[in-house]
């Protein structure tokens, strides 16, 4: 999926757009499918206990909610647990942010998505505790193919999920691992997410032949959100550019960001709302 000829940076929706919808539900595809603008729809996937990819972001079902008694003490589903350790039927009962909406399986949320709009599924978890798993990394041979083989049973399940939809598939997480079972297992389209090291981003992206680079707003040079205590000098959309790679930037919440992030060159914004392009 290209950018468009008028210069505006695709639209993701992130998990359905979360600022407006119960995210990663099959109602908030529906309703960001629904956006003209949309391109593409962002999801997360995770294993349940019993190895079933569903659509969620956080480990435990009560997700980011706040403690007893704090301004936002609304957990996330009405559920507790660790996903990964939980059975999947409890975690699909599980209701999300008091919407009448549950989490899905991977399938029914692909299922939401029409032809015409494409997915983009990032692989969070396959099924270990966070701190065996070295995000954000361009990892050394041996924790690479020690990591690889943890995550190759889930990434096989979910390309089985979504393989051969007429959605155009993209793969994307912030896992070098992940994405190296994914190009062990499959030709489809990946891109590594960085939070930290724009470096390590670009050489996993040169690794695996990604599509893209996933980064966050704040390490695109030239413009008002950039960090250079933490990005320093690499220009990630020009060194994206340069080896034939598209950028697409998260997590973009105005249209004023847009705005800046298409005039650095970022050819895709991974966005919270629906009403942060122009077109």
């Amino acid at each position: 999926m290209t950018r468009p000829t008028d210069g505006e940076p695709l639209l993701f929706a992130h998990r359905g757009f979360a600022g407006e919808n119960p995210e990663n539900t099959v109602g908030a595809i529906e309703s960001a499918s629904a956006v003209e603008a949309t391109d593409r729809i962002e999801i997360d996937a995770m294993p349940t206990a019993d190895g079933d990819p569903v659509v969620f972001h956080d480990a435990a079902l009560s997700g980011r909610g706040g403690p007893p008694g704090a301004p936002d003490d609304r957990g996330l589903t009405d559920a507790t647990g660790v996903v990964r350790e939980t059975d999947t039927a409890t975690v699909t009962d599980a209701e999300v942010l008091d919407s009448g909406e549950t989490v899905p399986l991977l399938g029914e949320a692909l299922d939401a998505i029409p032809p015409g709009i494409g997915a983009n599924v990032e692989l969070k978890n396959p099924g270990r505790a966070p701190s065996a798993l070295r995000p954000d990394e361009a990892l050394d041979p041996d924790a690479l193919a020690e990591r690889k083989a943890v995550w190759l049973p889930f990434v096989e399940r979910v390309l089985e999920v979504a393989e051969g939809r007429a959605n155009d598939l993209l793969i994307s997480s912030f896992h070098e691992a992940a994405l190296a079972a994914t190009r062990e297992a499959s030709a489809v389209p990946v891109a590594p997410l960085c939070s930290e090291s724009v470096e390590d981003a670009l050489e996993i992206a040169r690794r695996y032949d990604a599509t893209a680079v996933h980064p966050p707003i704040d390490a695109v040079r030239g413009t008002p959100f950039f960090d250079a205590s933490r990005f320093g000098d690499v220009d990630v959309v020009a060194a994206a550019r340069d080896a034939g790679r598209a950028v697409n930037a998260w997590t973009v919440e105005t249209w004023h960001q847009t705005d800046r992030l298409a005039a650095a060159g970022v050819d895709g914004v991974i966005a919270d709302y629906s009403t942060v392009g122009t077109r």
